[in-house]
């Protein structure tokens, strides 16, 4: 508080002038400058699951690349790519083609289903496990720790002036961030061209132009996200801590503090009695390991990403001075309520919310599913030409010309029989076709090919301005078949 304020408080028959108001507005600072985060490092069954969700995530982030699965000799082998050469989108034995793409809207809107449901039961499971600012900042904060050590020693490091121990662990940190941060935006790239050909070309200056430029955007944003702003992404860039409020309520399971049990809180010695007294000890070790600094026991707040690390914290020091685990637990807020008022608790996982989402991600997931089986290999299109509809030739014959589009999802060659169902008497012409065999369409593995063909109806057989018909192809091999309807226009009354 400002001097001048303090003088008015206390002589309250004197008050400011309006410029000596306005002075004392210009001196606060607008936005609060950060404070450092040293989380303490925490031991128990959330920090090991923790450990193992990362190493999960990490492991298949770098390594799915490299993975190979056989599609034939002319297609790429690199079991997830996307290939936008090719306009391909490889994920092992499914390959998704341009005009399949809600195959990718699908998968989207059942990811969305998913974190929906788990934030209505488990709340913010999301951010504190599996979040990618969550796994590469605890991948810094490990590596932060190797190099300066844990909660105090970093902070004593910090204080101190600078001597060549604080510099080469410094300097060892940051070039450790900056290798992880360009391993990661080197593995973004390789999701894109062949990952064995790109990581030999890359370190060559013969990658792409565009592999260089992405990798560095991700190595700049993996090592500023993750080793600099921190907690900072969660609070003030990223929407989910507002969304997740409305995906929540009251009987969803959150990282909660028990007031029931902790509160009136305060320092304890061995040698007291735990009467008329809560168990929590005041030690807030459940701030020191948060690595948003959060003090869960101020209640519910937009911080928290719900790691769950202050619940091992807290039952290390239940432990410790012989009361009961559990004092920052997974608890709803309507059971914390339950148990002020000393009832049972009362667990609802089947509930409107949790049902709605789940029926949405059974309905999505089965339509998916249903279209995923029912994909077939074999599509064709047709386009009439327009310019002109028809031509008329000197017997009166009436000539529309088509561009038929056959699209080969299969790893091998295809012939196909071609076959115009419709009026008997068109004459069907396929240009480029063989001679002895004037109805054959020949297409290549994993390809699209136009065909251009004219139909021509004869005078005789002319009875209205269009006639229906449809196109067959039919794989002499397998039996498949494909077809698409269109029209022949003849001009005729009109």
């Amino acid at each position: 508080m400002s001097e001048q304020k303090k003088h008015a408080m206390a002589a309250p028959g004197i008050r400011q002038s309006k410029a000596e108001a306005v002075n004392a507005a210009d001196t606060r600072e607008l936005y609060k400058k950060r404070e450092q985060i040293y989380p303490k490092l925490a031991h128990g069954k959330f920090r090991s699951l923790k450990w193992l969700v990362m190493a999960v995530t990490l492991g298949i982030y770098y390594i799915v690349p490299f993975l190979r699965w056989d599609r034939g000799p002319d297609a790429p082998d690199q079991a997830v790519l996307v290939d936008f050469a090719g306009r391909r989108f490889y994920f092992f034995f499914i390959e998704i083609w341009p005009q399949e793409v809600y195959y990718i809207t699908g998968l989207l809107i059942l990811a969305a289903l998913a974190l929906f449901l788990a934030t209505a039961l488990f709340g913010r499971v999301w951010c504190g496990y599996a979040c990618p600012q969550t796994v590469w900042t605890d991948l810094f904060i490990w590596v932060e720790r190797a190099f300066e050590g844990d909660r105090n020693a970093r902070m004593r490091l910090d204080k101190s002036p600078w001597s060549f121990n604080k510099l080469w662990r410094k300097v060892g940190k940051h070039t450790v961030w900056l290798l992880i941060a360009l391993a990661t935006g080197g593995a973004w790239i390789l999701y894109f061209h062949d990952a064995y050909d790109t990581l030999a070309n890359f370190f060559t200056g013969q990658a792409a132009a565009s592999s260089y430029l992405f990798a560095g955007v991700l190595t700049f944003t993996t090592y500023t996200l993750a080793g600099t702003m921190r907690e900072q992404v969660c609070t003030y860039m990223c929407p989910w801590p507002r969304i997740q409020a409305a995906m929540t309520d009251r009987e969803a399971l959150n990282v909660t503090y028990r007031f029931d049990r902790g509160e009136p809180r305060g320092a304890h010695k061995k040698s007291e009695s735990w009467d008329d007294r809560g168990d929590c000890i005041d030690c807030k070790q459940c701030v020191a390991v948060c690595p948003m600094g959060v003090d869960i026991r101020e209640g519910s707040q937009l911080e928290c990403i719900q790691c769950a690390l202050c619940i091992d914290a807290c039952d290390d020091i239940m432990k410790k001075v012989g009361r009961p685990t559990g004092l920052i637990t997974y608890e709803t807020d309507d059971n914390v309520e339950r148990f002020e008022k000393g009832e049972k608790p009362r667990y609802r996982f089947f509930r409107a919310r949790t049902m709605v989402y789940a029926t949405a991600f059974l309905i999505v997931a089965a339509v998916m599913l249903g279209a995923l089986v029912n994909r077939t290999e074999l599509e064709l299109n047709s386009q009439r030409d327009r310019n002109p509809n028809y031509v008329i030739l000197s017997d009166g014959s009436v000539r529309n010309g088509y561009t038929l589009k056959v699209v080969n999802k299969a790893n091998e060659p295809r012939i196909m029989d071609l076959v115009v169902e419709g009026d008997p008497s068109i004459q069907v012409r396929v240009l480029g076709a063989p001679e002895d065999d004037p109805m054959q369409l020949s297409i290549e593995a994993d390809r699209t090919r136009d065909f251009v063909l004219y139909l021509t109806l004869p005078a005789d057989a002319v009875d209205g301005p269009r006639e229906e018909l449809r196109f067959r192809v039919t794989d002499r091999t397998t039996g498949e078949t494909a077809t698409t309807p269109s029209m022949i226009i003849t001009g005729a009354g009109e």
